[in-house]
């Protein structure tokens, strides 16, 4: 074999994630990184960014899930008795139901433990999950640009059945009960099968209606209900409802989270595996760089569309247009 071959088929199992970096072993422990200000007290920042999800990023690099790293970050904090406010950075268009509510726990959590105010500032989107995941707390900001809302539910299924028949695929399942098959991609749903589903959308809805009467305490449960048809927001209609506090930003944001802290100086911090001699402000990505012009994905990437890879209905608390 050539020594051309072998780098071919080196690169064909990176390309396909054959091989499996992991840069984010037990060893590799997060370090604080000062973004900016001075003094004793610190202002952690927190990103919440991409697709939410329990599921690990994987391909040629492994990162954590957004719950895991989120849990990680929060129990660094948790001893750290100089963090005084947290800010979150969202840009997120939300995710699956059980992350938005895992994420959402945690901060609640971290609240309840250390008594910390948190500031949301929301860039380019805090829809759905991401909104959901705001609820948590105490102050929200949105840039002028910002799209936020979004309220409400939607399940991602698939109906391959037509083309199956074109090919000549005739799939079989044996189950153990009429139900047990509902939601195949194989086949048409009943209407039966349409109204269980409904239901169980109507029950995360009713969860999602109360996070947002619990974080906006300002706003009646029908108005609650009239805003969250599933519509997105500007900052500007989203402020004029009641949805967020102010239109501002990030620098806004870290002046409100001193002001809820009673701070009069505070260093702005966030937790990195990245060399602690790499530049940081505000604005910096906290994740790891992409890998760069060989075009490899993002370590960070995500796709709607992972969602979907089983062909199982998943329940969403998603803005999906």
């Amino acid at each position: 074999m050539t020594k051309t071959i072998r780098l071919t088929l080196l690169c064909l199992l990176f390309v396909n994630g054959c091989i499996h970096v992991d840069l984010f072993s037990s060893g590799n422990a997060l370090q604080e990184t000062k973004v900016s200000g001075e003094g004793s007290d610190k202002i952690l920042l927190i990103d919440i960014s991409g697709a939410l999800s329990t599921s690990q990023e994987s391909g040629i690099f492994s990162a954590p899930s957004l719950p895991a790293r989120l849990k990680e970050e929060l129990t660094i904090a948790e001893k750290d008795d100089d963090i005084k406010a947290i800010i979150l950075r969202m840009n997120s268009p939300g995710g699956t139901v059980t992350s938005s509510d895992i994420v959402y726990h945690e901060l609640l959590e971290f609240k309840r433990k250390r008594n910390v105010p948190i500031i949301t500032s929301i860039l380019d989107i805090g829809a759905s999950g991401g909104y959901y995941v705001a609820m948590a707390s105490d102050y929200i900001f949105a840039h002028p640009s910002t799209i936020t809302g979004s309220i409400g539910v939607i399940m991602l299924t698939l109906n391959a059945e037509g083309l199956l028949e074109k090919i000549g695929i005739q799939p079989t399942a044996i189950v153990s009960g009429p139900k047990k098959s509902m939601g195949s991609p194989f086949r048409a749903m009943k209407d039966e099968e349409r109204a269980i589903f409904q239901d169980v959308i109507d029950r995360l809805y009713a969860r999602f209606l109360a996070v947002v009467q619990e974080g906006r305490p300002n706003l009646t449960a029908d108005k609650i209900r009239d805003l969250a048809d599933g519509r997105i927001y500007t900052a500007d209609l989203a402020k004029a409802e009641g949805l967020i506090d102010e239109i501002g930003y990030l620098d806004d944001a870290i002046r409100e989270a001193k002001k809820h802290a009673k701070l009069a100086a505070a260093q702005v911090v966030t937790y990195t595996r990245r060399s602690p001699d790499v530049h940081h402000n505000i604005y910096s990505k906290f994740e790891p760089p992409t890998v760069g012009p060989l075009g490899f994905p993002q370590i960070n990437s995500k796709t709607v569309l992972g969602a979907l890879h089983s062909g199982a209905p998943h329940m969403m608390y998603m803005w999906m247009p």
